[in-house]
Formats: structure tokens, C-alpha cells, sequence
């Protein structure tokens, strides 16, 4: 099979352009292609008025040697690489008749989602631990803060059947290095599942919550088919860990809530980036960990409208393009980088809490991206030297030093939202010029339970540190000289985004397992190993190869 990479047609070609396209680039008669998939579809919006469509397809021709050998020196006709999934190994039908324990995944949100299906699709039936709810009462659970400004802890965006990504705009791309096409089996799986097959060839895929709801519900059906045990409001407390005569330290098994204990010598540690009880528990016992840089900052909102006649121009509304996105990055005097994070077209701004008396915020879309507005996080990186509240302090920075940071800001944001999980809000032009929002204007903010205009830049009680808004103040000018509009006088920044990764890292060594943990196998964002629900599933795939790898005595890829 061939593959041609930047084969452009205009946007608006004919239905039928695609293969005579390809047969001209091929200089092949039209009996000799024999047939020809999409493999991805993207655009070049860089000239508005003239958006090309920019194909890579896979194509079945006569004589595929000839053609290679004749177009050798084109670099965008080559061999179509194999992007099939192959599995490290099976287990055999006595393998669970021997009394081994069965692998443990904690946590079922895209990362254990995986690595839970892949050892599943194994045969190594692997039980699951998830602290929250199935995901149709969690849905419910949710919108309950959402609509009443009720919190459940244990079931909410963050806890929960699917993760953190559930409730998001199902983004499913990510700029990690793919060198065995993991992806595609990502993507695969959630087709299967009932994924829209555009998912496969789009360039910027997505799903939207309503989709994912029941998509996991197919893959937790499947998973339960192969043998698999998925166990809802399980929560880890502790984890029994003991050094061997020549100090190493075995993971031997689990606690839960309720004080029952589960023997298991391997689990896969998909906790997701707001555990932290969890994280607490297990820098408690010793697991070892690091603090890792992370970024802090608000959601901005403006009219999708906007959006999309700054990047689409005269195209702005076509089918094939959608709701438009952006990505933006600042690097301010004071050193900080500002950047745009999560963004979600034609979406809502969510209550992302998970603990009483904070106040968090997160994007989310539908698959039809047709609210009116567009939001995303505008974020300001900050590393572990920044994580001390106490300027007085001194010594290393903890591992647990960003979720104090995290809480501080998050209950800032609460007191200034005004108490029943209310945040704060201003317009961007009194953030830019540096006065308090009495009321907002043309852009109505989406989230729920509702805003508090006030000055998010207070001097005695701002939202953020000072380095953070003096970044974020000097980027809206620099952002609107490459969107037009950006920093419209009623454009809305609602507070604060504080969950855009984990704080720490929980360290792992080449075979995935921790450093000092032997059985334990940190994955995903929470262990500080992804960022979005793509990578996530990619790392949980990896982990659960490394895990079967060594349990079935096979070599990992």
C-alpha cells in the first residue's frame, strides 16, 4: 500500500476531485488504482479567502514496486506504514487457575480506561477500582452542582467513570511522539464503541460529553465480557508495600474505604491529576515523588462568531471547517509564558470542583460545537520554586507543595465568587486597564451556577499571584494582534483554572514500574506522565504492555 501526503484541493472541490487527484499525482490510468482510503484530512486556513484541504491518503495500485521506484524522489508518495495494534501476549486458557492475583487498575478515566481494555483484550481479567460513580449518575451528580450548587466529592467532574475527560470537549489529538501508532488503536476503540468513523481521518478529532457517555459504557460492557471487574465508590486508603530481605519494596496490596483489603502485587496507578488524598497517602508510605511545573490562570469567553471570522474569514460557518479554534502562546517581560489551554469551540465554562469551598473551572463542548461562545483557558506557567506560600520558608520544595498551592487559590476564587460555588468574573477590558467589573456586557459568561462580577486583580485579595496577572494583563494585547477581537472590552475571564495537569510526578523507571515501589505502575495525568484524554490513553495502553509483559514473561515492544 502507497501513501500521499499533501495532496491539496480547494474546500469547496468537487465530491468526485479526490481521485482523479490521486492519479495525477501517481501518473497512473484510472484502472490501475484500485482502491484509495482517507487517512487524514486537514486544512491550511493561512489565506481566508482561499482555505485548502490538505489529504493523506493510502492507495492500493498495480505494480506498487514501479510506482515507488519511479516517484523515489517524491517525498509525499512512500509504503503506507502498518498501523495495526499487536498485542505483547496472551494468557493462557489455565493461566488465572494457578492462583495468581489479578491486576489492579485504580482509577477509570481515559487512562485506566485502556490500560484496563488492553489487559482485558489480554486475558489477564483485570479488576478495576474507581472512587466514584458509573457514569450516567455521576452525569447526574454533576449537574447537580452545575444547576443547584450541590458538590458531591466523591462524583463529580473530576471522580467518576471516564475521568476528568468526560466532561471536556473530547478532544482526541495530542502532539505526543506515536512512533507505534498507539493512537490508532485509541481511536479504533472508541469507533467501535460508537465514535463517530470521522474520528480516524479529521486532523483535530473530538467527540463531547453526550457521545462519551455511552461510548464508555460500550467499553466497560466489553471489558466485563473478557472477564474484567469494574468496582464503582471503591476508594484506596492505603497501600501495603514491604521491603524483601535485601531492601527492595513489593507491593502486596490495597486498603479500601470500607477497610477491606485486596491482595495484589501489580496495579496500575491511574489516579488522574486531583487525587490528592491519594497523592497524600502515598508520599505518606514512602512512594516516591517529585513536584513537576504546571500553569495556573482563568477561562476566557468569547462569542464563537468572532472566533470564526478571524481565522476562517469569508469561509467562516463552512461545514468542513467548524467552530474554529486557536492557539496562542505570550512570553511576558516578567519571564512567564502565557498560552491558551483546552480550548473549546462553540462550548460552556464548567464548575470543575471536587472539594467543598473551592472554586475551579474547566471547558467543555458537545460534538455539534454550536453554543454561542468560545472559551479557553489563558494559563501562566509556573515551576515548583513558585509553590511556597510562605515567603520564609526554606529547605526542598514537597511533592505536595502544589496541591497547597492549587487549594490556596482555588478557595481565594470562592470567597471572591461569593460563596455557593459562584466564581468570579470581570470583562476583559477592566482587567486590562486594571478596575473592578461592576456588571458584564455583550458577551454572557456560560458557567454554572453563575458569576460574580468583581476585580480579579484585587491588591488584597487577587485571584492569582501578582507575576501570574501581570503576565496574563500584558498577553490580551499581544493576543489581539493575532486575533482581531480578542481582547474585545466584553469579552469575560472567569476564575480560576488552577487543574490544567498534576503538580508532582510519581516517578517511574524504565519498565514503568516506581522507583521504589516494586508492583506499582504510575500512568496517565495524575502520576504526571499525560495531559488530555489521547495521551492518557496512550500511557495507559504502554503501562498495561509493561505490566503484562512482565507478568507473562514476554519482551515489551
Amino acid at each position: 500500500m502507497l501513501r500521499i501526503t499533501e495532496l491539496r484541493l480547494p474546500l469547496d472541490h468537487a465530491e468526485g476531485a479526490l481521485r482523479p487527484a490521486v492519479l495525477a499525482r501517481l501518473g497512473l490510468r484510472d484502472a490501475q488504482l484500485r482502491e484509495f482510503t482517507v487517512f487524514k484530512r486537514a486544512y491550511d486556513a493561512r489565506k481566508k479567502t482561499a482555505i485548502v484541504l490538505i489529504y493523506t491518503v493510502d492507495c492500493t495500485v498495480d505494480d506498487e514496486a514501479a510506482v515507488l521506484e519511479r516517484l523515489a524522489a517524491d517525498p509525499h508518495v512512500k509504503p503506507a506504514p502498518d498501523t495495526r495494534y499487536r498485542f505483547v501476549g496472551h494468557a493462557p486458557a489455565d493461566f488465572h487457575a494457578e492462583g495468581r492475583l489479578r491486576p489492579v487498575v485504580v482509577g477509570f478515566g481515559p487512562c485506566g480506561l485502556f490500560a484496563a481494555l488492553i489487559l482485558a483484550q489480554m486475558g489477564l481479567r483485570p479488576l478495576v477500582l474507581e472512587r466514584g460513580k458509573a457514569v450516567r449518575q455521576r452525569t447526574k451528580d454533576t449537574w447537580g452542582l452545575w444547576r443547584q450548587g450541590v458538590l458531591e466529592p466523591e462524583s463529580n467532574v473530576q471522580f467518576g467513570e471516564g475521568g476528568a475527560g468526560t466532561f471536556s470537549d473530547g478532544k482526541l489529538w495530542s502532539q505526543i511522539s506515536d512512533p507505534r501508532h498507539l493512537t490508532r488503536k485509541v481511536l479504533t476503540e472508541f469507533v467501535q464503541a460508537g465514535a463517530p468513523e470521522e474520528i480516524l481521518f479529521v486532523s483535530k478529532p473530538h467527540i463531547g460529553t453526550f457521545r462519551l457517555v455511552s461510548m464508555i459504557e460500550k467499553m466497560r460492557a466489553g471489558i466485563e465480557a473478557l472477564g474484567g471487574e469494574i468496582r464503582f465508590g471503591q476508594r484506596v486508603t492505603d497501600v501495603q508495600i514491604e521491603a524483601d530481605a535485601a531492601g527492595v519494596r513489593h507491593l502486596h496490596g490495597l486498603v479500601l474505604a470500607s477497610g477491606e483489603q485486596i491482595a495484589a502485587d501489580r496495579v496500575v496507578l491511574a489516579l488522574g491529576h486531583s487525587a490528592r488524598d491519594t497523592f497524600e497517602m502515598l508520599h505518606a508510605r514512602g512512594v516516591f515523588m517529585e513536584p513537576k511545573p504546571f500553569s495556573v490562570g482563568f477561562r476566557v469567553e468569547h462569542p464563537q462568531g468572532l472566533i470564526d471570522r478571524a481565522r476562517f474569514g469569508p469561509n467562516a460557518g463552512h461545514p468542513i471547517l467548524g467552530a474554529a479554534d486557536y492557539k496562542l502562546v505570550h512570553h511576558a517581560k516578567n519571564g512567564r509564558s502565557v498560552y491558551s489551554f483546552c480550548m473549546c469551540p462553540g462550548g460552556t465554562v464548567v464548575a470543575a470542583t471536587s472539594e467543598p469551598g473551592r472554586v475551579v473551572t474547566n471547558g467543555m463542548s458537545q460534538y455539534s460545537r454550536n453554543e454561542r461562545n468560545a472559551n479557553a483557558g489563558l494559563v501562566v506557567g509556573i515551576s515548583p520554586a513558585d509553590y511556597r506560600l510562605d515567603p520564609t520558608a526554606t529547605g526542598p520544595v514537597s511533592p505536595l507543595d502544589g496541591i497547597a498551592f492549587q487549594r490556596f487559590w482555588e478557595s481565594r476564587a470562592f470567597e471572591l465568587g461569593g460563596g455557593g460555588y459562584r466564581a468570579p468574573a470581570q470583562r476583559v477590558g477592566d482587567f486590562v486597564k486594571g478596575q473592578r467589573s461592576a456588571a458584564l456586557g455583550e458577551v454572557e459568561p456560560s458557567y454554572k451556577p453563575g458569576v460574580t462580577p468583581t476585580d480579579l486583580a484585587d491588591p488584597a485579595r487577587g485571584s492569582l499571584p501578582a507575576y501570574a496577572l501581570a503576565a496574563l494583563r500584558e498577553a490580551l494585547p499581544a493576543f489581539e494582534r493575532q486575533i482581531k477581537g480578542f481582547a474585545m472590552p466584553d469579552a469575560v475571564l472567569t476564575g480560576v483554572e488552577t487543574r490544567t495537569s498534576s503538580p508532582l510526578r510519581i516517578t517511574r523507571g524504565r519498565d514503568l514500574q516506581s522507583l521504589n515501589g516494586r508492583g506499582l505502575y504510575p500512568a496517565g495525568e495524575g502520576a504526571g506522565y499525560a495531559g488530555g484524554i489521547m495521551s492518557a490513553g496512550v500511557d495507559g495502553i504502554e503501562v498495561a504492555e509493561a505490566l503484562a509483559a512482565e507478568l507473562l514473561g514476554v519482551a515489551r515492544p
